[in-house]
């Protein structure tokens, strides 16, 4: 952690939803008039996707399985090491994975390859972190001790997998039955290292859906936010304005002294609400870390 040039992130399973968040903290910023630097978990990821299937086929003849949850097919020293560099300096190098073809097409690159590594822009004011491990620890790494405010996007199991079989075949061109069989041998990971982080996290997000979703893998549509309920969980942030945040959101309760629960269509209105004066206290503590005014100019 570092107030001299904070680190924001945003961390969920492929399919949890964490654009979503990215885009509530990108009006934000640009409320606040702050130059975020912004980085995709993809990239630290150590194989293209011609290369993530090879080795998929290998580990497989080795009675293994390897996903994008877990370290063999992710660089957590890379991304820890560029947390550092970040929080140390204000600099680090990032690149694009390009998952789409539209996406490839201006870079003259096929799918599922990366663009070259590229510094970040220059006198950014912080880093936004948004992918699968920003509060990844593991014996090796612990890449959360670098984040100022870790935030978890945690739609219950079953959505989530509903979100990312229809993300993956309609976005991405995968077969529901390729996109089936990742759920599965991905699992482990999963469990070692991709829950463990909502522990970790400041506050989470999690979208129950009021619909019935007990066969994701037949689904034909993803559950709406008017159709869900979002539980909003908050760990070791002092001063929260629960009787502010009920007044302001219409319908919402609280369900556990920790705990506010908001209907699913004001979801971008509760995160507005709930993270903006956290990014204001960011931005103070790291004008007067460098010996600035105040942020607010008092």
């Amino acid at each position: 952690m570092s107030h001299k040039n904070p680190i924001i992130a945003i961390t969920g399973s492929s399919g949890a939803g964490t654009t979503t968040t990215g885009t509530a903290f990108k009006h934000i910023f640009r409320t606040l008039g702050i130059n975020a630097a912004f980085v995709e978990g993809d990239c630290f990821h150590r194989f293209s996707r011609p290369e993530m299937e090879v080795a998929v086929r290998k580990a497989k003849e080795q009675g293994r399985y390897i996903s994008y949850f877990g370290p063999e097919a992710n660089d957590f020293a890379g991304l820890e090491t560029f947390f550092t560099s970040y929080a140390e300096h204000g600099k680090g190098k990032v690149r694009h994975y390009l998952h789409t073809f539209d996406e490839a097409v201006p870079y003259n690159q096929l799918p599922g390859t990366f663009t070259p590594w590229q510094n970040i822009g220059e006198d950014t004011d912080l880093l936004f972190y948004e992918g699968l491990h920003g509060g990844a620890v593991t014996e090796q790494n612990n890449v959360a001790q670098h984040v100022d405010l870790l935030i978890g996007m945690v739609p219950i199991v079953n959505l989530e997998w509903i979100q990312k079989i229809i993300r993956d075949t309609s976005e991405r061109g995968h077969s529901r039955e390729a996109v089936q069989a990742s759920i599965v041998g991905s699992m482990d990971d999963y469990i070692n290292h991709i829950t463990p982080q909502f522990s970790r996290t400041h506050i989470n997000f999690q979208r129950v859906p009021t619909v019935d979703t007990s066969n994701p893998f037949s689904a034909k549509d993803i559950p709406s936010l008017d159709e869900s309920f979002v539980v909003i969980r908050f760990r070791g942030i002092k001063h929260v304005d629960f009787p502010y945040y009920l007044r302001m959101i219409n319908g919402s309760f609280m369900s556990r002294v920790n705990t506010l629960v908001v209907p699913g269509g004001k979801m971008g209105l509760a995160m507005e609400l709930i993270l903006t004066p956290l990014v204001e206290d960011l931005m103070i503590k790291r004008r007067q870390a460098r010996g600035q005014v105040d942020w607010l100019g008092t």
